[in-house]
């Protein structure tokens, strides 16, 4: 049973609003019974409850068990480094296709509309166009032409370093979110930013951030549209509403913005390229998987497609694309990102085309350690530093991004504790950041934060960098015995050079977050908040009886 995942199957609407107050019935508290979304009692707010839909090219993956691991065979390479394990996968979003030189094109535009005079940004954005190049082979027409032409605007990104695709997932939350809010109206609309200057920022307009925007710090005239949210508090000033009434920006609880951009754990990626959802029925799998599709073979099987080949990959030594007059797979390097089929969930090129950066860092025994939810190994905990304790202000670098530090604890700190810490931060040098001309200063609490935190940890240091945890072998020795250290990320899929075996979703490689490839690019993901379910519609369920929370006006 082949099951389609549409967006217009996904009829749940992401917009959520404040219950009107000038309805009949109010809904109320169902601990205390005050009123919700009234003005006169404090103005307490209770949002509609909904599902969010995913963000721009997000298709929905509904998560459940499967055995990571369990769709290979054989392992060729012989480093038993995908031992059967089953896990859960937790619902989520991903990207229908590998993320295109054209949408890289429309990162590197705006970085230079943005900062013009900003060299450095530029450069460190763009890919290494240099992977096309060997020793012997003609690859420079590539070198010159990949990323830009026309020709190759459908195709996947290549070049592109693990740390470079995280950059790109964090621009892309923040271009999405800032685009909701103008498009909505909650912020000044674009052809009216900058005084409808052909609606481009202004080079020292601060960028918008998701992060910095919920925090409050991003209001006020030529920041606020015309539909802004009224805001109900009691200490509400008069704002920029109709009339002069209060309006506040977007709150996280009011369900607008979107989850952030990211790269997918390996566990998603791979329970996402398998899609065993189309092969299920009642909890039953009917046939298990070796590829993205069905089979054990490599070959369509329907009547108009009998024989070609259903992934872009290399079926032997000297062949990448067939025999001319009737080129197989219609592609000698890469392919535009929407060719062949998708699989069940409607994933283009979950095998071959290019490899695909996860977000996992690479152990050969992470099968054997991570956790059966959700396994992740790349942990790196940190806060946002606060510029202004006493007014909870983030602190920000010269691109109007949060300035993150290491994580401190593993729980929340008293208030007492995050002031000393600000104080040491203040009495520190910092390399990348001036301290903020209001950061508090150090005022003696730096002995007593640091007792704080030792009892805060029960005695034990607290290390916020958590991707070697539970290695057996000494550190000191990855990079120099091996090759395998906390900047060994993984990739998955198989490309347009790999032989068939790579195809495998189980099949797992690793190269340093700082090297690219031609044979390597990307897809995003999102996480998906709520109830795992995405399509309830024909199936048994537990009804769920809403309290009864309604008063009359």
């Amino acid at each position: 049973m082949k099951i389609l995942f549409t967006k217009t199957a996904f009829v749940l609407l992401a917009v959520s609003a404040v219950v009107s107050s000038c309805s009949k019935h109010h809904e109320t508290s169902q601990k205390t019974g005050i009123t919700y979304n009234d003005k006169t009692n404090g103005g307490y707010v209770r949002f509609r409850q909904t599902h969010p839909s995913p963000g721009p090219g997000l298709v929905p993956i509904e998560g459940g068990t499967f055995v990571m691991g369990g769709s290979a065979d054989q392992d060729v390479a012989y480093d038993y480094n995908n031992v059967k394990r089953r896990v859960t996968v937790p619902s989520f979003y991903m990207d229908e296709t590998e993320v295109s030189n054209q949408d890289w094109l429309d990162y590197l535009h705006w970085t230079a509309i943005t900062f013009p005079n900003d060299r450095e940004l530029y450069y460190d954005a763009l890919p290494d166009t240099l992977v096309w190049r060997k020793p012997l082979s003609y690859n420079e027409p590539y070198v010159d032409n990949y990323l830009r032409h026309p020709a190759f605007q459908d195709y996947p990104v290549v070049g592109v370093t693990w740390d470079q695709a995280q950059d790109y997932c964090q621009w892309r939350t923040d271009r999405t979110n800032e685009n909701i809010l103008r498009e909505t109206g909650r912020m000044v609309a674009w052809k009216d930013l900058n005084g409808g200057k052909n609606g481009q920022p202004a080079a020292s307009a601060q960028p918008f951030n998701t992060d910095i925007y919920l925090n409050g710090q991003m209001k006020g005239p030529g920041v606020d549209g015309k539909k802004m949210v009224p805001d109900l508090s009691p200490n509400a000033q008069a704002g920029t509403g109709k009339g002069g009434k209060p309006v506040r920006p977007v709150r996280m609880e009011d369900g607008i913005l979107k989850q952030g951009y990211r790269l997918p754990s390996e566990a998603e990626w791979e329970y996402a390229a398998l899609a065993l959802a189309g092969n299920t029925q009642f909890e039953n799998i009917d046939d298990g998987k070796m590829y993205p599709w069905n089979g054990l073979g490599v070959r369509s099987a329907k009547s108009k497609t009998r024989g070609l080949i259903l992934a872009n990959f290399k079926r032997g030594a000297g062949d990448n694309a067939g025999v001319g007059g009737y080129l197989n797979d219609k592609a000698d390097i890469t392919a535009p990102v929407r060719s062949y089929a998708p699989n069940d969930f409607g994933l283009y090129n979950m095998a071959g085309n290019v490899n695909e950066w996860v977000a996992d860092t690479y152990r050969q025994t992470s099968f054997e350690e991570f956790d059966d939810f959700n396994p992740f190994r790349g942990n790196e905990y940190s806060n946002k530093r606060l510029a202004d304790p006493s007014k909870g202000l983030y602190a920000k670098d010269k691109y109007g991004r949060p300035i993150k530090d290491p994580a401190k604890a593993n729980k929340k700190l008293k208030y007492s504790e995050l002031l000393a810490l600000q104080g040491q931060r203040a009495d520190s040098a910092n390399a990348t950041a001036a301290t903020p001309a209001n950061a508090v200063p150090a005022n003696g609490n730096t002995a007593n934060a640091n007792a704080l935190l030792a009892t805060k940890n029960s005695g034990k240091a607290f290390n916020p960098d958590l991707r070697g945890v539970q290695d057996t072998v000494n550190l000191a020795l990855y990079g120099n015995t091996t090759l395998v250290n906390n900047r060994s990320k993984v990739y998955k899929g198989g490309s347009w050079n790999d032989m068939a075996y790579w195809l495998n979703p189980a099949t797992r490689r690793f190269m340093d977050q700082d090297e690219s490839s031609a044979e390597v690019g990307f897809r995003c993901a999102m996480t998906l908040v709520g109830a795992p379910e995405i399509y309830p519609n024909g199936k048994p369920h537990y009804g769920v009886k809403k309290a009864k929370t309604f008063k009359s006006k």
